[in-house]
């Protein structure tokens, strides 16, 4: 062989390694069904989907177990989960859209769009931008104003938006990070205000069809409208069972996508290459694409968990609908997703082009077991423990409901008759609940959620635990009483019996007056 020719044979040689090597880092761990597997026997979840993408591929998308417990029906690519706050991003990205078109700029006052919205402070309302929609930073608490859709209400999302300015802040304006789904629902209100489209139709026309999720919902379907679905799940009385979900639409915006690993493995494919679709076509732009992943709200730092510290994030925050932190040295884009019987998470690598999703159709801890055996694969290293002390929490939480059941006084008494606690107790930013005496209790009703209706039982003094009769809920709370120097009732206040209680359910927050 000529010279010339064996060195471009070589040359070629050399070539070819790098595609080989990338051919063969592309596939999932060698023990990865057994891994997950075993992962979900290990938590009783009865289905999961998965996906990996890398490279701009689908490496793998395939179901694990049964669509129901109980049933014959296995989990494929294609059944669909409910995503629930991993559609957070896909708000965030339908405003994109519109910020590419210039109709909306993320640093424009809300009011801007909607003059007939407000927050609880004028000043507020005023400074409120598109991006502070979508970052946790408002001003609200935890979960705050989620019982006017969580469960499923009789108000509209119309509703919803215009009472959030009965909603007192827990802190300043953009001084803290606290966790919201409201201001997703004011984004929906947002997109409809400008395209002149309800949140639904513009993310079916705008977003999913272009990726080619034909796949997915943007809502809840009737189970009997798709046949390809996985039924909710969770542990109910130290039982893994099946659970209703919850039906509406209010929570599309910020959790309401139904989806499956087939198709969220295109919309990975789109994110990781910053927004193109089929060939040259591009869904949003690039700098749509950087302005989705960069932190707005910081959050904090520090070791991992014991006998992990050295994989604390070094960064932390939360961009556009994403979280955002490094892992083993490189930045990862990240989020959960938790609804009544379902929980999911998608974590992206940018810059090994690699995206991993997991859908579930239980409330579990299995995710994190899953996710970060496919991450350290791809990053080359030892992976942690299959298994973390995912019980501790269960244990913390049974304690908690030990020692408050230690501490009650039993031999305490209400301050009145029965019949003194029965009437209506109105908050400023909810309206109404109503306690009743029906058959010698007292039971209380939430005005304008159904499925909130539960008996009183004495707890101790003016205090009393509320016990939903639906018990799939999952969200006994007390309710205790103030007195007027008289006697009267002044007004009663809620709180949920033990931190196991989702965070939704923000009890805590109502201030309820009793209505002469």
């Amino acid at each position: 062989m000529p010279k010339t020719l064996r060195s471009l044979a070589a040359l070629l040689t050399l070539l070819a390694l790098p595609l080989t090597a990338q051919q063969q880092s592309a596939a999932p761990p060698p023990d990865w069904d057994a891994h997950i597997t075993r992962v979900l026997e290990r938590f009783q979840v009865p289905g999961a989907a998965v996906a990996i993408v890398k490279d701009g591929q689908v490496v793998m998308a395939k179901g694990y177990g049964l669509k129901a417990l109980g049933g014959s029906d296995s989990v494929d690519a294609h059944t669909r989960f409910g995503i629930a706050s991993n559609t957070k991003i896909i708000t965030a990205t339908a405003l994109a859209l519109l910020v590419d078109e210039g109709k909306v700029q993320w640093d424009a006052p809300v009011v801007r769009y909607l003059p007939w919205f407000a927050m609880h402070d004028p000043w507020v309302t005023r400074e409120l931008t598109v991006r502070d929609l979508l970052v946790h930073r408002s001003g609200l608490g935890l979960g705050a104003g989620d019982l006017l859709w969580w469960p499923p209400s009789t108000y509209n999302r119309r509703e919803i938006v215009e009472r959030l300015r009965y909603i007192k802040p827990n802190t300043s304006f953009r001084s803290a990070y606290a966790y919201d789904n409201v201001l997703y629902g004011v984004a929906a209100e947002v997109i409809e205000a400008v395209s002149g489209q309800s949140w639904e139709a513009f993310v079916k026309r705008r977003i999913l069809d272009p990726v080619g999720m034909t796949e997915s919902d943007v809502r809840f379907p009737g189970v009997d409208s798709v046949a390809n679905l996985a039924l909710t799940h969770a542990e109910v009385n130290d039982t893994v069972r099946v659970v209703p979900p919850f039906v509406g639409d209010n929570v599309n915006p910020a959790g309401g996508v139904m989806s499956g690993a087939a198709d969220m493995a295109k919309w990975m494919i789109v994110q990781l290459d910053s927004g193109k679709v089929a060939g040259s076509a591009r869904l949003y732009s690039a700098n749509s694409a950087s302005q989705l992943w960069r932190i707005i709200t910081p959050l904090g730092t520090g070791p991992g968990p014991a006998g992990f510290e050295h994989l604390g994030p070094q960064f932390n925050g939360y961009a556009l609908g994403m979280g955002v932190r490094d892992y083993r040295g490189t930045k990862l884009l990240t989020h959960g997703g938790g609804l009544p019987g379902y929980v999911s998470v998608v974590a992206m690598i940018p810059s090994q082009r690699l995206g991993i999703v997991v859908l579930t159709n239980a409330e579990t801890s299995a995710l994190a077991p899953i996710m970060y055996h496919a991450l350290d694969h791809y990053l080359g290293v030892d992976s942690i423990p299959d298994y973390l002390d995912y019980d501790a929490a269960r244990e913390r939480n049974r304690r908690v409901l030990t020692q408050a059941a230690a501490a009650r006084d039993t031999a305490s008494r209400p301050s009145l008759p029965m019949a003194s606690y029965a009437g209506t107790y109105r908050d400023a930013w909810y309206g109404d609940i109503v306690i009743g005496e029906e058959a010698g209790k007292l039971v209380l009703r939430f005005s304008r959620t159904p499925l909130l209706v539960g008996d009183m039982e004495h707890w101790q003094h003016d205090s009393y635990v509320v016990r939903w009769h639906d018990r799939t809920l999952r969200a006994d709370a007390y309710i205790t009483f103030a007195l007027n120097p008289d006697g009267t009732i002044a007004q009663a206040r809620m709180a949920p019996t033990s931190p196991a209680v989702d965070f939704s359910f923000d009890f805590q927050d109502l201030e309820l007056v009793r209505i002469p």
